[in-house]
């Protein structure tokens, strides 16, 4: 039998900047009080029928918004969706009823078996009536839409025919599911494969061209780098390893969106040589505060235009 969580009570439009939980920091999550706050988690560490992991995290969905982030459906591959893989997915969705679920525009299996990673695939008109097909059938079986995260990109020789502002706008259009904007993996991307080492962080504005009433959730994070693989400029790659503070691009770009698009739920992802409570929770609260003056503005703005 699925036991049913009672949750913290908030909807989507009310979060603001949230964390991975990582299991170290779990007792410091439970600690936290503040309304806008969130937790994601990848939806394969708690995928069991019992334990203490689906314990801890029903005991915080109690407490705080949730989101259930997937790494294994491998939506872009070629190979049929796992369907154990799915029921286990809709399972855990039950039983925690999540705010937000979302998955990657990747693959990550084949006919040899799983990869441990997340595979970005050419965007062709083929590769999109095949995913918005495969999105589909995830969401009649979990009855709810997810979210589609945007990958990150290190080479240059996919043959893509279609842009990636155009891909993800059809791919919600005609799926009915939402975008999970990763800006970490825009401003790599752009770094990796743009060929001009002065105008490569403006390879990102392509993000402007999506519907942002698309978008439920957005993801920062940090890179590392890879010295033995370089740009055409011979900069170091930039590798989406989830081990370091945002860098100040991203940054940057996370400020125009917001202004742009305004209030979108912000996860701060820090999977690897994961710091301190503090140090999360310092990143944590540089996003709330960009969210905070943005919703200000909003309401701002809404009072002038009523009163013109």
């Amino acid at each position: 039998m699925t036991t049913t969580t009672q949750t913290s009570g908030a909807t989507p439009s009310q979060l603001g900047a949230g964390l991975g939980a990582k299991p170290q920091h779990w007792d410091a999550l439970l600690a936290v009080k503040d309304a806008n706050f969130w937790l994601e988690v990848h939806a394969e560490n708690h995928m069991v029928m019992g334990g203490p992991r689906l314990a801890i995290l029903q005991t915080m969905r109690q407490r705080h918004g949730l989101s259930i982030h997937g790494v294994g459906l491998s939506l872009a591959g070629s190979v049929a969706i796992n369907t154990q893989h799915l029921s286990k997915l809709v399972r855990l969705v039950q039983q925690v009823q999540p705010d937000l679920i979302s998955e990657h525009l990747a693959w990550s299996a084949d006919q040899a078996g799983y990869f441990p990673d997340l595979l970005p695939a050419a965007r062709t008109p083929a590769l999109l009536h095949h995913v918005v097909a495969r999105v589909q059938l995830v969401q009649d079986a979990l009855g709810r839409p997810i979210a589609i995260e945007n990958p990150s990109h290190y080479t240059s020789e996919l043959e893509h025919t279609l842009g990636e502002a155009e891909f993800l706008n059809d791919l919600a259009k005609r799926s009915g599911c939402q975008l999970l904007l990763d800006l970490n993996n825009v401003v790599l991307s752009s770094h990796n494969l743009h060929r001009d080492e002065n105008n490569w962080v403006g390879a990102s504005d392509w993000v402007f061209d999506l519907d942002s009433h698309a978008i439920s959730e957005i993801h920062l994070a940090g890179i590392s780098l890879d010295d033995n693989a370089t740009t055409t400029w011979g900069d170091a790659l930039w590798i989406d390893s989830h081990s370091s503070a945002i860098s100040q691009p991203v940054w940057d770009l996370y400020q125009r969106f917001i202004t742009h698009a305004g209030h979108k739920p912000t996860l701060i992802e820090w999977d690897n040589n994961v710091p301190a409570f503090d140090t999360l929770w310092q990143q944590r609260q540089r996003a709330q505060c960009i969210l905070d003056k943005q919703r200000v503005f909003h309401e701002w703005w809404r009072l002038v235009t009523s009163m013109a």
